[in-house]
């Protein structure tokens, strides 16, 4: 695989006369507008000296500029660091400790709190509408060409910080070869065609948004309506405006408690995707009844990109991530390695040129996550079912360990999510006294539901050994998530430590 991935982009774009970037508001920009752009960017992070293989750290909200910073990071062969916006100063502290970026790219509101907090570097500004700050005045003036970085597939192009709900957190290193080999899996497996329009509405200082939504979009040489963020009123004004696409879980609840939903509203969508977090199968049921579209569902992580996906053609099986992408190898194994036995539940390792470089300096880490034959262990718990579908079944740091038995959450979470009245549920494990972690489940109800702990109770008693029965049912509002939709079970632990005391 030769050039980089800015040139695979390009590569794509070529004689493409329809937009790039549709925003909510403004004008439309071509792929040559955006690329005009991103040379005149690439130019100012030139100017403040930032070379190739130099960390770029950038928290701005989403707009078209933003998308196009992104873009001169790949042509100037920095390494583009996305950081959440809602992350505080003292938590950027981190990040610009560890990854010691060059330049720092903030909102103009928020760069005398995070410059006073970070070491002394350069920064540059960005306003939430991505049209106004320091970037765009310096870049005024710049050439609409540049000579593109001399990276190639194995260079850096991004760090990405994983959520350290479970530590510190940790940069996985990922270069142009992981994300060009892997949205050019999913542009194949998902038939994207230049003539198509992407629907998205997700956050793009995450992978979901960022490297499956916009890279796979970029390297068909298609196009994308770019929303803000998911508005139910801005999703209906643009659907009928597109051809796909992508959301977290929570986008298709969403959706399917708005009347306007319907065959009609989404006629002109040829495929949903859902990812980030666990789709429930009777989401999955209840939006095919509804709109006669069966969401795809797929997997993928931070330090992996997109690993495996339920088929274009062919059943979408719900509960299920479908079968490994085209040059993605996926075992199920026991913790030693070993493989296990067809349809047993083991840890889910993948191997293939989308799987990420490793660690940033963490060196002992990123040897301690990959097996001997070059395997990623992912800490996901799963097993693959007699048509090589793939389901998963939890973290493997959720596995709750009860009287020396193994329960594993999913299991338990499926049946209670079948009860009438049970919008979702998470099941954790609490230190118990008699048996080391006692099953506990948090369920969330509908406003008019009067299920009551016995009545759970009494449902699982007959579809599930004893061992697995949770000890007890704790009725919540809602479920803690992080900003991608996933359940933050460390939370759940966290409050409810002393349970069993």
């Amino acid at each position: 695989m030769t050039g980089n991935l800015f040139q695979r982009f390009k590569a794509a774009a070529a004689g493409a006369v329809w937009p790039m970037i549709r925003p909510l508001q403004g004008p439309s920009l071509s792929h040559a507008d955006c690329f005009a752009i991103a040379a005149r960017f690439a130019h100012v992070l030139a100017r403040h000296g930032v070379k190739p293989g130099d960390r770029v750290a950038v928290q701005v909200e989403k707009s078209p500029n933003a998308v196009c910073l992104y873009l001169a990071c790949l042509r100037a062969g920095a390494v583009y660091l996305p950081l959440n916006t809602g992350y505080t100063p003292s938590e950027l502290a981190y990040f610009a400790g560890d990854a010691e970026p060059s330049l720092f790219v903030c909102a103009p509101a928020n760069l005398e709190r995070i410059s006073a907090a970070l070491p002394p570097m350069k920064f540059l500004t960005l306003d939430d509408k991505g049209c106004s700050g320091s970037l765009i005045d310096e870049a005024r003036n710049q050439p609409a060409d540049y000579a593109d970085a001399d990276v190639g597939m194995s260079d850096l192009a991004s760090i990405l910080y994983t959520s350290g709900t479970t530590g510190r957190s940790k940069g996985a290193m990922i270069t142009h070869g992981n994300l060009c080999s892997n949205a050019e899996s999913l542009r194949d497996t998902w038939h994207f065609e230049r003539q198509d329009v992407l629907l998205h509405a997700l956050p793009i200082f995450h992978i979901h948004g960022l490297f499956v939504a916009i890279n796979v979009t970029l390297i068909s040489g298609a196009g994308m309506i770019l929303l803000p963020k998911f508005d139910l009123d801005a999703i209906f004004g643009a659907l009928p405006e597109a051809t796909l696409m992508m959301g977290v879980p929570t986008f298709y609840t969403r959706l399917l408690g708005d009347s306007r939903l319907g065959p009609g509203t989404t006629r002109p969508i040829r495929l949903f995707i859902s990812g980030s977090a666990p789709l429930l199968a009777d989401t999955h049921r209840e939006w095919q009844a509804r709109t006669g579209h069966a969401i795809l569902e797929r997997y993928g992580m931070t330090e992996t990109g997109m690993n495996t996906s339920n088929p274009y053609d062919g059943p979408r099986v719900p509960g299920s991530v479908g079968v490994a992408l085209p040059g993605v190898e996926l075992r199920i194994a026991n913790k030693d390695g070993t493989a296990c036995s067809p349809g047993e539940i083991g840890l889910i390792e993948v191997r293939g040129p989308n799987v990420f470089k490793g660690y940033w300096r963490m060196p002992d880490k990123t040897a301690a996550e990959f097996r001997a034959d070059g395997f990623f262990i992912t800490g996901d718990l799963g097993r693959i079912d007699e048509n090589g579908y793939l389901h998963i079944l939890g973290r493997d740091k959720d596995l709750i360990i009860s009287g020396g038995f193994n329960v594993y959450p999913k299991e338990v979470e499926s049946l209670i999510d079948e009860l009438p009245g049970v919008t979702e549920s998470a099941v954790v494990g609490l230190p118990h006294r008699d048996f080391g972690e006692g099953v506990t489940a948090c369920v969330v109800t509908g406003k008019d539901s009067a299920l009551t702990e016995r009545d759970v109770l009494d449902a699982l008693a007959a579809k599930l050994a004893r061992f697995k029965h949770p000890k007890r049912v704790i009725f919540i509002d809602a479920l803690p998530r992080n900003t991608m939709g996933k359940v933050q079970k460390n939370l759940i632990r966290e409050k409810f430590a002393k349970l069993y005391d």
